[in-house]
């Protein structure tokens, strides 16, 4: 084994005691068709996927219309509270979700604005704290706050899901200040989730220091699924190999990566300067 595979072999994600080989974490909604679904989440080799609880057929789940096409696929569920907008609400959803066999997964998503789709950070500590004592590995949807994230974590969430900009806007890392930041002070992992577009965001964020990336409308809503799911894929492997082996520091000033030392030119630039070195 190579040093570079013997590296990657020894950092997978591992999410309360769950140990995951991708990094990618798989959104299930707008796709143009099921089979297209099915080929893009081979593509991404995800194997963590994502739906909405209020999407399934809780009265049986066996023959539910989206969960049907992952049968017999080794993905772990992490059935999501959208549509929520209280604690109280999401509790129950995801207590919902777990009597119908759904497992004890579940994304925290409560929206505190129709328009915005951004989180409701109150409500959110609250369901996470509630759920965390009742059994779930929570993984909470946020904002880009460092304070709440940590108090997310110290409430009991197994990682912690900030977003980089608003829900389905395409629009990138808005503050990577302060998810770097995040990704520094946290003890449980960091799922960017939300607001990325392409793949150069997703690679971004793991050289920021993110564990995973949760993406869903930059790959269905792409001109080819499935090319962008592998892209994605790519980016997010990459991204974190980047992260691993540091990059160079940033300076205001250029640096040559050959220095005048011994170049032919020395004398003559010395001569210019009127002999001086």
């Amino acid at each position: 084994m190579s040093r570079l595979e013997e590296k990657v072999s020894r950092d997978p994600l591992v999410i309360a005691g769950h140990t995951l080989s991708s990094r990618f974490l798989f959104g299930t909604g707008r796709f143009p068709s099921p089979a297209v679904l099915q080929q893009a989440l081979e593509a991404s080799g995800a194997e963590v996927i994502t739906f909405a609880v209020r999407r399934v057929n809780l009265e049986s789940v066996e023959d539910d219309s989206v969960l049907q096409h992952f049968e017999g696929k080794p993905v772990t569920y992490l059935p999501n509270t959208s549509g929520a907008r209280t604690a109280e609400e999401a509790v129950r959803i995801a207590r919902l979700a777990r009597a119908a066999g759904l497992g004890n997964w579940i994304k925290v998503e409560i929206s505190g604005d129709s328009r915005s789709l951004l989180p409701d950070p109150i409500e959110t500590l609250r369901a996470t704290e509630e759920l965390a004592k009742d059994g779930f590995i929570v993984l909470p949807y946020t904002s880009d706050d460092p304070i709440l994230c940590k108090r997310l974590e110290e409430a009991g969430a197994s990682a912690v899901m900030p977003g980089g900009s608003p829900i389905g806007t395409g629009l990138g890392l808005l503050n990577p200040y302060n998810l770097a930041l995040i990704a520094e002070q946290a003890s449980v992992p960091i799922i960017i989730d939300a607001g990325i577009g392409s793949a150069k965001d997703a690679a971004e964020a793991m050289e920021l220091g993110a564990d995973g990336i949760l993406a869903n409308t930059p790959i269905a809503k792409a001109q080819d699924p499935i090319i962008m799911a592998r892209a994605f894929r790519l980016a997010i492997e990459a991204g974190r190999l980047a992260w691993l082996a540091g990059r160079i520091p940033r300076k205001k000033y250029a640096s040559a990566s050959s220095d005048w030392a011994g170049s032919l030119f020395e004398a003559a630039a010395g001569a210019d300067s009127g002999g001086k070195p």
